[in-house]
């Protein structure tokens, strides 16, 4: 089983949806990145449950930092953060087990771990996971805003609903820090009231969300086998909500004839810029110092509470299956956070790749005196 991610800086994962804790480890990162507990707390509320729309299964994330950590800084050694499981219901499962959940990890764990595997919430495979994630993010997003670098992600659809793109960077990621469903426009209270409707008809909502990247300059990345939308993708897909991922104009590029495809290159206060962005910041897999931009397809969650087709897996007979537990109408609104945070481990790697690990590290000046 393959739980890390990265070649430079490098995050690892582990820990099971109803076991004793979840952990994050973050090996590579440059000393002297600042580390605010108040910031991974924020951030983790973002991905935190919080209504109608929502699971009801609830659970404090009071994390731990129990290494890399020294006076409010990293120190480059591997930074841990454990976060508690607390609000656990087993039972919800254990009367369903051998009884593939559609669109379900169940039987392709079972299949590879033999049967040894932590069903329970889906265990390993939970997105209860990636609350390490968002934690370990955290810590990321700060060495990359010293660089001048921010991400931000929305919801551009849900439901039928249609929220508009990015347009002024900055104004727009300054908005969606304020807001707990994050979107552009004035769209909450109608796609919450399709996850809503869903819900009530025992049923799920996916969307698409689109995530921006500014400040992230020119030639990181590699061509070939390490492009920058490869390890992005690469990380995009490791969540289990996401299903497609396009860059830039993505497929509708497809229908476009070259001169419209095209981005235009020119001289902005002498700096080269492309006069649009269709291929969404990256070009031969390196960034060319445009805004990364890209969307990712969210599928609807597969637990639901309508009766379903399956088979048992242990048994060997067909079966009819119906989701009970704990679980999202609609994953959207918290994958936006999960999506934010690891886009911006993949890149603090990226960039350690490119410029070396102490990039994204701060210079000791006072003789070493904390």
């Amino acid at each position: 089983m393959k739980n890390s991610i990265g070649t430079s800086v490098i995050l690892t994962l582990s820990g099971e949806s109803h076991g004793e804790a979840l952990c994050a480890v973050l090996d590579g990162l440059a000393p002297g990145i600042p580390v605010d507990e108040t910031f991974i707390a924020a951030q983790l509320s973002r991905r935190r449950p919080g209504g109608a729309t929502d699971t009801a299964r609830r659970e404090q994330d009071a994390f731990r930092i129990v290494s890399g950590v020294f006076k409010g800084y990293t120190t480059g050694t591997p930074l841990t953060i454990l976060i508690p499981n607390e609000n656990v219901r087993s039972s919800d499962y254990d009367a369903h087990y051998g009884l593939a959940r559609p669109s379900h990890a169940d039987y392709t764990a079972h299949v590879k771990y033999r049967g040894f595997e932590d069903y329970r919430g889906g265990g390993h495979f939970s997105g209860r996971i990636t609350a390490g994630i968002v934690a370990a993010g955290a810590v990321a997003l700060t060495a990359l805003q010293a660089r001048g670098i921010r991400i931000g992600t929305h919801i551009l659809s849900c439901g039928g609903v249609q929220d508009r793109p990015f347009g002024d960077f900055g104004q727009d990621f300054d908005h969606l820090e304020n807001r707990d469903f994050p979107v552009l426009d004035e769209v909450e209270e109608a796609m919450r009231t399709r996850i809503l409707e869903a819900r009530e008809q025992g049923d799920s909502l996916g969307g698409i969300i689109q995530t921006a990247v500014t400040g992230m300059p020119a030639g990181v990345g590699e061509p070939w086998f390490d492009s920058l939308e490869g390890m992005l993708a690469n990380a995009l897909f490791s969540i289990g909500g996401i299903k497609g991922v396009e860059f830039g104009a993505g497929f509708s590029l497809a229908a476009m004839r070259g001169s419209e495809a095209n981005d235009a290159f020119r001289l902005t206060d002498g700096q080269v810029q492309t006069a649009t962005n269709r291929s969404g910041g990256i070009n031969g897999g390196i960034s060319n110092g445009m805004p990364i931009l890209f969307q990712a397809a969210v599928k609807p969650t597969p637990s639901i509470s309508r009766p379903q087709q399956t088979v048992n897996f242990l048994t060997g007979e067909e079966a009819t299956l119906r989701v009970t537990g704990r679980h999202d109408p609609a994953i959207i609104r918290r994958i936006c956070i999960v999506v934010t945070s690891l886009t911006g481990i993949v890149l603090c790697d990226a960039l350690a790749l490119r410029f070396g690990t102490d990039y994204l590290g701060a210079a000791r000046t006072n003789g070493g005196k904390a």
